[in-house]
This record gives structure tokens, C-alpha cells and sequence, in this order.
């Protein structure tokens, strides 16, 4: 098994990025594996962050969104935000937490 290379924070080479900086040049990691990870240290004995490195000539454009996945999507979002107790649209993700619209976890007394 080989290891691949850690870089401390902000001292990554050239041609090397993680998936949001390719996701906002339009790109995704396209099926490749990390090449290297990036490590930020973090305080008070905690392990440190790390991000996979992806290069970016190695990338593929970002998918165009089509009309059906645009629907998934939508329908995605309603479920989160149909209260499941009252069948309302909150407006908002239902949180977790709660597992229903803030009405419907809270009644006026």
C-alpha cells in the first residue's frame, strides 16, 4: 500500500486541489483518486483537518444540471421541508432535532 504525500496548510504545490477549489473553477475530481492531503493543525490536542488533494489537469467539467435532475432536486427539498405531524410547508429544512415545523414541536399552551 503507498502512502501519498502530507503537505502542511497553505504550503500545497502548484496543480493541486481540494474539491471545493475545483468546484469553483467548474471542475470535479472525475473518478481519480486523492493524490496527496493537506493537513491544518488544530489547538488544544485535537487531530488536525485534513483535505484530500486532487490534481487539477486530471479533472473533468462539472456536469451540466438537466431538466430531470432539477426536478429530483426540487422534490428533494420539499420533502425536507414538509413538516411530517401538520403536512405544511415550514419554508425552511425541518431540523433533526426537532423532527417536525417549530408550531408542531412547540403548541401555544
Amino acid at each position: 500500500m503507498s502512502t501519498v504525500p502530507t503537505y502542511p496548510w497553505r504550503c500545497a504545490p502548484e496543480g493541486l486541489a481540494t474539491r471545493r477549489q475545483l468546484r469553483a473553477r467548474g471542475l470535479r475530481p472525475g473518478g481519480h483518486d486523492p493524490v496527496a492531503v493537506l493537513e491544518r493543525p488544530r489547538r488544544r490536542g485535537r487531530p488536525p483537518l485534513v483535505a484530500f488533494l486532487y490534481r487539477i489537469d486530471h479533472a473533468a467539467p462539472v456536469r451540466p444540471m438537466t431538466a430531470a435532475r432539477r426536478a429530483a432536486l426540487a422534490r428533494a427539498m420539499l420533502a425536507r421541508r414538509t413538516c411530517p405531524a401538520c403536512q405544511r410547508d415550514a419554508g425552511y429544512c425541518i431540523p433533526r432535532s426537532l423532527g417536525c415545523c417549530v408550531p408542531c414541536a412547540y403548541p401555544a399552551a
